[in-house]
């Protein structure tokens, strides 16, 4: 007869971790099962547990949420509870397969003005529908480095699909971050917020921003890209562990070789970004008011392509009369 499988509500709970363990745990940003079944024993040696104690609890915690081997008939299963939030245009949800998804990170690039802050105020409003109408019925976490958050915004927005204005301000959770630094120790203590308020997607509007302007010359290069390479791979374990969506966005820099490219821009972060996101768009300007190009440039399964949108007062729109069929 197979042992009943046993259940644990908080980390204490786990074998290993007695109270002093768990503040400790808590005080470098592991306040959840879930994030502990992530984690790595590098990172919670850091609380001074050591490291046999440390792949103890991290056993003990995948075993709770069965981190295990699937067949890929099981993993396809598992992938049913893949969840999709819609743009807000047709033909931009078609492009990407149906609309952003969860337990993976999507990534938006392009210059000034293309239109990746309003797709991240778009996003954080439809992820409170509910699933027949595209969203997830859950919160949003909003993560601001460059002061473009708006809340006269998402009302606008919201009153737009139909929700009460501050209701929805009440279900995205804000921080500003200050520089790159905050911006990791944001991302590190999030996982308690995320659980409490039924967190379905994080944003971070944008990811570059800082690392950009604080690591400086060839010579600071490695540290950058390593602590990039770090934070990325957070937010992908905090998708996965709360079946969330992480949507970032991303800076451009020019490739003065390239007159005649599509893409006569790269996305900020080198391979270390474009490794981590798996689903990668580029947005630009269009002929036409308010009209913005989304082409697809990396995705795990998709073709590239392109999709035409509008940005109105109402939000992210299709133009009229095209849905992407």
């Amino acid at each position: 007869m197979q042992a009943e499988k046993k259940i644990y509500l908080r980390i204490e709970d786990l074998p290993s971790v007695g109270a002093a363990t768990a503040q400790k745990l808590r005080e470098i940003g592991f306040s959840t099962i879930e994030s502990l079944a992530t984690a790595t024993i590098a990172e919670l040696a850091a609380a001074g547990i050591g490291e046999k104690r440390a792949a103890e609890i991290i056993a003990a915690a995948r075993e709770a949420i069965e981190i295990s081997w699937v067949t890929a008939k099981q993993l396809a299963e598992l992938k049913k509870g893949v969840g999709r939030i819609t743009t807000g245009s047709k033909a931009l949800d078609n492009l990407i397969g149906g609309g952003v998804e969860t337990q993976s990170i999507t990534e938006f690039f392009g210059e000034f003005g293309s239109g990746k802050s309003q797709l991240c105020h778009q996003l954080a409003v439809n992820v409170q529908l509910p699933p027949e109408r595209g969203g997830l019925n859950g919160a949003a976490l909003y993560i601001d480095t460059e002061n473009t958050f708006r809340i006269e915004r998402i009302a606008q927005m919201a009153k737009h699909v139909g929700l009460d204005p501050d209701e929805a301000c009440e279900r995205i959770i804000y921080a500003e971050a200050y520089n790159s630094d905050h911006q990791i120790l944001l991302l590190e203590k999030a996982d308690r917020v995320i659980k409490e308020n039924n967190v379905r997607l994080i944003i971070i509007d944008s990811l570059t921003a800082h690392f950009r302007s604080e690591y400086v010359g060839r010579q600071s290069l490695p540290e950058r890209q390593q602590k990039l390479n770090k934070h990325m791979h957070k937010l992908l374990r905090l998708a996965r562990a709360f079946n969330a969506a992480a949507v970032v966005t991303n800076q451009v820099m020019a490739r003065p070789d390239e007159f005649f490219s599509a893409m006569a821009v790269l996305p900020v972060g080198g391979h270390i970004v474009g490794h981590t996101s798996h689903t990668r768009i580029y947005l630009r300007k269009a002929a036409g008011k308010n009209v913005r190009i989304a082409r697809l440039v990396a995705s795990p399964y998709l073709p590239e392509g392109e999709a035409l949108f509008r940005i109105t007062e109402n939000g992210i729109e299709d133009l009229e009369g095209d849905e992407g069929e």
